[in-house]
């Protein structure tokens, strides 16, 4: 869980200005970034929250309304790294979508090294059309993930990771045994 402070001012610029440095082929910026916090990551969350309840024919359970109204709140700042990759004379769509994905790590680790804490995530409304609208996020983008951001609680647990045999190879040159 992540409570505030969340970064802001000077630190917030320095986050988002670290995020943008990113091997960006053609200087497209294929991405931008939506901030959601305050009052209007609540107000998100309702209407999140009642799009559920329209599709599911009624009033959510209690825990499930909650779950769905916070999605934007539960930390004090969340930022949508979003994909506008597209067609292009030289660069193609794949490079462009990577700028995207640089960009949102170079967000988490910028976000890590002023001290703070970033959670990356995507969840339904990262694919859901409709919840896209609400979010701001027009149709032809692509959500590259949700960071939550803010003061860490507790330290987190580590994941599995793959061992390094499984994931690195040398190079060989053709006819090398």
């Amino acid at each position: 869980m992540l409570a505030a402070p969340a970064p802001e001012g000077a630190d917030l610029d320095a986050i988002l200005s670290a995020a943008v440095r990113v091997p960006d082929h053609g200087k497209l910026a294929p991405w931008r970034f939506i901030l959601y916090r305050d009052e209007s990551a609540e107000r998100i969350g309702a209407a999140l929250a009642a799009l559920v309840e329209r599709r599911e024919g009624g009033p959510l359970p209690d825990t499930r309304r909650r779950v769905e109204s916070s999605r934007f709140s539960r930390s004090p700042l969340v930022i949508a790294v979003v994909s506008t990759a597209k067609e292009h004379v030289k660069i193609p769509i794949w490079e462009q979508v990577l700028s995207g994905g640089a960009a949102a790590m170079n967000l988490v680790n910028a976000v890590h090294a002023k001290g703070y804490a970033a959670n990356w995530v995507t969840e339904w409304v990262a694919y859901d059309e409709e919840a896209k609208a609400i979010l701001g996020i027009q149709p032809e983008e692509k959500v590259v993930g949700f960071i939550h951001v803010g003061t860490p609680q507790e330290s987190p647990s580590e994941r599995p990771r793959p061992a390094l045999a499984d994931v690195v190879s040398e190079a060989r040159a053709p006819g090398d045994g």
